[in-house]
């Protein structure tokens, strides 16, 4: 089992790991952000209340970084740093 890097404040959820563990390429784009900016984008993805915006969330996440994106876009930041 691989292990991957979680954030600063939030611990990496199993939908996050899933998709990391499926898409290498998304994997390395992931190892390669820094702490705070890989909570922002946990943060982001676990703020949202239903399973079909979290799948959204999850979805624009590995588009957004495989488009050089370091954090989600149009997004206040992680409320819990």
């Amino acid at each position: 089992m691989t292990v991957f890097s979680a954030g600063t404040v939030h611990e990496l959820p199993e939908d996050i790991i899933e998709l990391l563990t499926n898409k290498s390429d998304v994997a390395g784009l992931w190892e390669s952000l820094t702490p705070l900016a890989r909570n922002e984008w946990i943060c982001w993805v676990e703020s949202v209340k239903k399973l079909e915006t979290r799948q959204s969330h999850l979805k624009r996440m590995e588009e957004q970084l495989k488009k050089g994106k370091k954090r989600p876009c149009c997004w206040p930041g992680c409320p819990h740093r």
